[in-house]
């Protein structure tokens, strides 16, 4: 067989390969966007009630919810407000499908052991996301509402009566805001201890590094949260918690790998290592 032959066989191996490969990536990119699109029409039907339980810490932190409203100034605005909860509420319920069909992707090209590895952290995320979700939900909107409402006038003489009246889509933004924002933070362990794994980052230059993580963490708190003093400590302080975690993570991950480290030096033997010299 001439050369010429030979290089376009060797093409047309490396092209079926790839082929499967988009071929796979269409059939999981679909199933999950029909999981999406299930999981939207689902949350559009009940978009109302599950509005309603988000008012929940807005009732909590007012106490009496008799004089309670939300307000919307423009005709479309809570019909938009509903998509967009649907919306966020899809990929909410839709995450676990999502996993899946990443780690079917991703499995056929990973050894048996990188498979169990891989499996912990999947389970891991959408567990941490939830507790960042449940920690706003249950604690940091009722007291930021709790500051905010704080500060109405009643109508007394001489003073006008100043209110909180918040607008539907306003009040959506704030606590998805907030949701996005703690439930991405609580990746901390995830990711370090990924990187830790990968032997990109130590546990001691995490613990060396903990005086500009203070920093930084604070510093993305006052971005990623409203300018409340509430929210933006009741983001750092559970985030500086995630990353000692993290740190101990990382500090288990290495002596694993150091006491495999030593089993497989002595499977090997003296007589091995002085071959391996030779």
């Amino acid at each position: 067989m001439s050369k010429p032959e030979e290089d376009l066989d060797d093409l047309e191996a490396s092209r079926a390969p790839l082929l499967d490969h988009l071929i796979e990536l269409r059939t999981r990119l679909l199933y999950s966007v029909i999981a999406i699109a299930i999981a939207f029409g689902a949350c559009f039907y009940f978009a109302n009630d599950i509005y309603n339980i988000l008012l929940v810490p807005y009732e909590r932190a007012a106490g009496d919810t008799t004089e309670l409203k939300v307000i919307f100034t423009a005709p479309q605005e809570y019909f938009f407000t509903q998509l967009k909860l649907a919306l966020f509420g899809a990929f909410f319920l839709a995450f676990p499908i999502l996993a899946t069909q990443i780690y079917m992707f991703v499995a056929p090209g990973l050894y048996k052991n990188e498979r169990y590895a891989f499996l912990p952290y999947l389970v891991a995320t959408p567990v941490l996301f939830a507790a960042g979700a449940a920690l706003v939900y249950f604690l940091i909107m009722p007291l930021a509402l709790g500051f905010f409402l704080s500060m109405q006038q009643s109508a007394e003489e001489g003073k006008v009566a100043i209110e909180l009246l918040p607008r539907v889509s306003e009040y959506l933004g704030l606590i998805m805001t907030l949701i996005l924002a703690f439930g991405l933070c609580f990746q901390l362990p995830v990711a370090l201890s990924l990187l830790g794994r990968a032997g990109l980052v130590t546990s001691k230059q995490l613990k060396s590094g903990r005086k500009y993580a203070i920093v930084a963490i604070f510093a993305f708190a006052a971005i990623l949260t409203p300018p409340d003093i509430i929210s933006q400590v009741g983001l750092g302080l559970p985030t500086l918690l995630l990353y000692e975690i993290s740190i101990l993570s990382v500090a288990m991950i290495e002596r694993r790998r150091r006491e495999a480290r030593e089993e497989d030096d002595e499977e090997r033997g003296p007589y091995e290592d002085e071959k391996t010299d030779l």
